[in-house]
């Protein structure tokens, strides 16, 4: 078996894996989905990892590049994605062997870490190969208006309504910035580049956009067993204005898709609602952190984030 970073020419092979191993159920698996998610990043091209017996792609494991500060150090990490060994070569280890090479070269290359939040089933094995679990997120439960537990037909149409110039949103991004890093607390670092991609862009879920000079709102509908969720995945602002105007248009949105509960991440201090530990595991591989940086990284505390900056996408 030969392991050996893959290349824009093993797409279309990759994408057969995908689906021979996953189905195409759970997500869209195209060539346009993979380009999205592992070439067009603004944080740069994943590092794709294919598994080759007899000159046939048998497996694929992809990480993600991202960008975490903390204070004014960056970090170069990996988010631990899209992974498959095909029905016909499982049992062979093909998962550990992609994942463990994945890991020397994210070394090599100077990568500082790799974060992901694992399901129960692949948790155990992530643990074998050295990750180690931060905590659960922590979620913010907001209650909607009682109204809309009526019931609400209207379809969801999400809309994209950004009505400051790119001027204004690169300003806007730069305070917000500055101050997350004066939290001294690990975020995503976000650039006009980043929000398009993540969130206007996105060919895995529509997201509904509000944005003006002073804020940056995005979310979504998720429809549980028992109640539709308006899920709010991004929220930047930089002063009181900014604040006022994302407490007023999520009430909006709730009102528009007829949600019955809105979530969000527990730093986002909405009017009302309860925090706790809700979320997936967060789990952090250590590459080439400082010994006294991990310890602090693997304290739930010292992570200021969104629900989409840590969402499976």
């Amino acid at each position: 078996m030969l392991i050996r970073e893959a290349t824009e020419l093993d797409i279309p092979e990759i994408i057969e894996v995908l689906k021979a191993s996953l189905g195409e159920t759970s997500s869209k698996k195209t060539e346009e989905v993979w380009r999205y998610k592992h070439v067009e990043n603004p944080f740069g091209k994943s590092l794709v990892l294919v598994a080759v017996e007899n000159d046939t792609i048998i497996g694929v494991r992809a990480l993600m590049r991202w960008k975490w500060q903390l204070g004014k150090q960056v970090f170069s990490a990996l988010r631990a994605v899209d992974t498959a060994t095909h029905p016909e070569h499982q049992g062979k280890g093909v998962f550990k062997k992609l994942t463990l090479k994945a890991i020397e070269i994210a070394k090599e290359h100077g990568d500082d870490l790799i974060f992901n939040t694992p399901n129960t089933q692949s948790l155990p094995g992530y643990l074998k190969m050295g990750w180690e679990e931060v905590d659960k997120l922590k979620i913010r439960i907001i209650p909607a208006n009682p109204v809309n537990w009526l019931g609400n037909k209207n379809p969801e149409v999400y809309e994209i309504n950004n009505n400051s110039s790119d001027a204004q949103l690169a300003g806007l991004i730069s305070k917000y910035n500055k101050l997350k890093a004066e939290e001294n607390k690990l975020f995503t670092l976000k650039s006009p580049e980043y929000l398009s991609w993540r969130y206007e862009n996105n060919p895995l879920q529509k997201y509904e956009v509000k944005a003006d000079q002073d804020f940056y709102l995005a979310g979504y509908m998720k429809d549980q067993k028992y109640f539709k969720e308006l899920r709010i995945t991004e929220h930047i602002f930089s002063n009181d204005p900014g604040r006022r105007k994302i407490n007023k248009s999520i009430k909006q949105l709730s009102k528009k898709f007829g949600a019955q509960l809105i979530t969000t991440s527990a730093g986002f201090n909405f009017e009302i609602g309860f925090s706790g530990k809700y979320g997936p595991v967060l789990t952090l591989r250590d590459v080439n952190l400082d010994t006294n940086l991990k310890q602090e990284l693997l304290q739930l505390n010292n992570w200021s984030y969104t629900l989409g900056d840590l969402e499976l996408f």
